[in-house]
């Protein structure tokens, strides 16, 4: 986690990371107006905009590949997979690189927020009235501050990549 200081675990700066503790801590990110959370353990890497690489007849929320300190990251577009319709501006948005299984994703979003704390006792159970595209790929919310946190799994949200390894 090279380009932010506040991406590195609180263990790691100096803080005892008690996995039993309090709180959880996401990297949070916006698709939209919506604030999503991905647990700061399983992110890798902040990216800026990168340069991808189309990958021919892969299914649309596959944007294409992008190199990575010599890896390739497999991009994929997360308003794709939400559901979502594309961004009406040019900004091409940012990434959190993910590690799912040795593999490394790169889960493009419109801007990547901070890393919140959340104290585990404001967890709630998926909504009934969170869109059900939303609700396959979420492990739960928080609610904050005029805001909801929909905390995505990023196990689910990466489960169709398997079908491409083995198609490859």
């Amino acid at each position: 986690m090279s380009d932010s200081n506040a991406l590195v675990p609180s263990h790691e700066r100096g803080g005892a990371l008690d996995l039993g503790g309090d709180s959880q801590d996401f990297v949070t990110a916006y698709i939209g107006k919506q604030l999503f959370g991905i647990p700061v353990l399983t992110v890798q890497d902040v990216l800026g905009p990168q340069r991808i690489t189309r990958i021919p007849l892969a299914p649309p929320e596959v944007a294409g590949s992008l190199n990575l300190r010599g890896r390739i990251v497999t991009a994929i577009d997360v308003r794709k997979r939400l559901g979502l319709r594309d961004k009406d501006d040019d900004d091409p948005g940012m990434s959190i690189v993910v590690d799912q299984g040795g593999e490394l994703y790169s889960l493009m979003v419109d801007q990547v927020g901070e890393v919140l704390s959340v104290p585990k006792k404001a967890f709630e159970q998926n909504p009934a009235t969170l869109d059900p595209r939303w609700r396959e790929f979420s492990d739960g919310i928080f609610r904050l501050d005029k805001k909801l946190l929909v905390i995505l799994d990023v196990t689910r949200l990466l489960d169709f990549t398997s079908s491409i390894k083995q198609a490859g």
